[in-house]
């Protein structure tokens, strides 16, 4: 099935080489272990500091043009569905909502925290914002709206307004309420019906707030998980004179520019500190160089970098080559997502040709269906599978580090850039102009040797005993991600979720792990459903899971409406023995990961938290995505659906009730 097998001792592998590098690999992860593991953040929401707490708030909303819009969710009345968030993860559920005729628009609110459509696009739009999966795949509805992205990695603004296309075609825009937290949702034994508690904020901080309290039969958790920015816990951050901004609340009063006219010539005088190396400074600070008099990037981990090789579009080659058949965008997804997988076919066209296919150890933390037997009783054969991914990965990664070489003269600072890692510990970055940017004299590399600043003074930032002074400092510093695998539903996206009986989301799953069927939805938890990997499956294409996490929750909604018929209401529930039945086939299969927890740490392995009792080992395995990789999921879940059964829901009707005039 795959072009590249998982075999020890294959032809040609230098163990010897295998082992110096892993050993490297270790002892680079050795530095960066900390026992506070993700408590070494703060999020900016929750920081006590006002001045940190300020970095919070939302640059880009329109507060008088929002204050001024009719509200789209009336006090007391009930609705069919309540999406929590109007990123793509909220549109495309109350998309396929409307074309699966579960709903129409009229039946849909959405609520979101942001000022306007578009989740972590909203909230990010820092100079050098590209999307790192190709727009022709990530772009969700292309087919749908006939939009076509104007380059192969789409910019940032252009992503946000497919976002605003999209609610606009399906006339979402006036069914959505901005600037809104969600803090409760519960479920009401009496009515059956779902009461959500919001907070509508106003204006920025300090302004009047309004509480809503709506009633809702369905409910989708669609609220995504780069929206919460965090900083590291740096001594005296806020002490800090200058100006200082998140890169996910990017200051153009400050830099100069805007997002479609990156000018920066605020800094053309300024001495600029960038925190963080990972993904989005990987766009932003050639932007940065190019305008700033000094340049300090400060670096705990380096990135790997590989060419992005930017392309316009041309229209014509566009339509012979890319959309040549309806359905187009779901087969180049799949046949992209099958080089992550390691599970493509003999003779299988390449027809995205980018940096993810080109590492197929990186299905070490995607899943395969190419596996060899596990013997999950046996270290020794966990340790073949590890060994395995390095022997697949390093041809890979030698020449990651070896692009460090060719692009920077000095060699000093090319040995400090290049990461010593699997692939599959960090999310791939992309660029052209990042790794030539540090042979410019203005620029400056500082390398923290794993460990970050170590502390932060009016003046600059510190390492060690020497003091960098500077003007203006940029937190790259990512986003709250520490539960990504192990929290709830409800916890990742910091809503407060009680079902049957008062009975707590966050403690079900502090209890006893993750238990869900398909990923989806969970026992206790009647009409609420949810996106996210967590026994489901991870596609690199974020955008990509989503749309059919929509698609097969909406169906099984449509086909419990249908069952019901017009004068009644369905309650949707999985059983205890189905969603345990489930979770048995995630658990069988978590082995297949073992490799992600030697990593550096990062928030694909909870920042280096390895769990040592059984009982939280049990639990963490619960948690794990279904190991044989995309392919193979949505065949479990399309085999599913074509039983026509919903098997291991119980599907209850009760009297319709008249939303019109629905009241508390």
């Amino acid at each position: 099935m795959a072009t590249a097998s998982l075999q020890t001792a294959a032809p040609g592998v230098d163990l010897e080489k295998i082992e110096s590098v892993r050993k490297k690999y270790a002892e680079e992860a050795q530095k960066r272990l900390r026992p506070d593991a993700g408590a070494q953040f703060l999020t900016l929401k929750d920081a006590n500091d006002p001045r940190l707490q300020a970095l919070n708030e939302d640059p880009w909303a329109n507060h008088v043009a929002l204050n001024a819009r009719p509200s789209p969710i009336q006090d007391s009345k009930v609705y069919p569905f309540f999406v929590v968030g109007a990123g793509f993860g909220g549109l495309l559920f109350a998309v396929h909502a409307i074309r699966s005729g579960a709903a129409t628009a009229e039946d849909i609110r959405l609520v979101d925290a942001a000022g306007g459509f578009g989740g972590t696009w909203y909230w990010n739009r820092y100079p050098g914002l590209h999307c790192d999966v190709e727009s022709y795949m990530y772009l969700p509805l292309l087919e749908e709206t006939g939009y076509v992205p104007t380059k192969k990695y789409a910019p940032g603004w252009e992503i946000r307004e497919h976002a605003e296309r999209i609610a606009d075609k399906w006339q979402l825009r006036d069914k959505t309420l901005f600037r809104s937290d969600v803090d409760s949702v519960t479920w009401d034994d009496s009515s059956e019906l779902w009461t959500i508690s919001l907070t509508e904020r106003r204006g920025p901080r300090g302004s009047p707030v309004i509480s809503h309290y709506v009633r809702a039969q369905y409910v989708y958790l669609a609220a995504g998980i780069l929206t919460r920015p965090q900083v590291p816990r740096i001594p005296g951050l806020a002490s800090f004179a200058g100006p200082m901004f998140h890169t996910a609340r990017w200051d153009y009063d400050i830099t100069g520019g805007s997002q479609k006219d990156q000018l920066l010539s605020g800094l053309r005088d300024k001495r600029v500190a960038v925190i963080g190396t990972a993904a989005t400074a990987i766009g932003a600070i050639p932007e940065i160089g190019k305008y700033a008099k000094e340049l300090f990037i400060f670096q705990r981990t380096p990135a790997y970098v590989k060419p992005r090789n930017q392309e316009d579009t041309k229209l014509e080659e566009f339509k012979a080559s890319v959309a040549t058949k309806p359905g187009w965008q779901f087969d180049r997804q799949i046949n992209w997502n099958s080089f992550l997988t390691n599970s493509t076919s003999p003779g299988q066209p390449n027809l995205v040709r980018d940096g993810w296919t080109d590492q197929p150890a990186y299905s070490a933390m995607m899943g395969s269906p190419n596996q060899a037997e596990l013997d999950t009783s046996s270290p020794e054969s966990i340790e073949r599978l590890v060994t395995n991914f390095h022997i697949l990965d390093l041809p890979n990664m030698e020449a990651v580090r070896s692009r460090v070489d060719q692009h920077v003269k000095d060699p000093k600072t090319a040995e400090k850039l290049k990461p010593w890692y699997p692939s599959w510990c960090k999310r791939p970055t992309f660029s052209d102009t990042y790794l030539p940017l540090f042979n410019e004299p203005h620029v400056h590399l500082i390398d923290t040797d794993g460990k970050g600043p170590s502390r932060a003074t009016e003046r600059g930032l510190v390492v060690g005993d020497q003091e960098y002074p500077v003007d203006i400092i940029v937190l790259s510093t990512g986003f709250q991600l520490a539960n990504l695998r192990a929290g709830s539903p409800a916890s990742r996206i910091g809503v407060k979720v009680h079902g049957r009986n008062g009975y707590s989301l966050d403690k079900k799953w502090d209890t006893i792990g993750a238990a869900t069927l398909h990923g989806y939805l969970t026992n206790g938890f009647p009409n609420l459903f949810f996106s996210g990997t967590s026994q489901a499956t991870i596609t690199g294409n974020n955008t990509m899971m989503l749309n059919f996490v929509a698609q097969h929750v909406t169906y099984m909604i449509s086909e419990a409406k249908r069952r019901a018929g017009s004068n009644k209401r369905a309650i949707i529930e999985v059983t205890r023995e189905a969603e345990e039945a489930h979770t048995a086939e995630v658990v069988k299969r978590a082995p297949y990961f073992s490799a992600i927890a030697g990593c550096t740490p990062g928030y694909f392995n909870g920042y280096g938290v390895v769990a040592a009792d059984p009982a939280t080992k049990q639990k963490a395995a619960r948690g794990a995505t279904w190991s044989e990789g995309t392919r193979s999921f949505l065949k479990y879940i399309g085999d599913w659906r074509e039983e026509g059964e919903l098997r291991g829901l119980e599907i209850t009707l009760r009297p319709a009730v008249e939303f019109d005039r629905a009241r508390l």
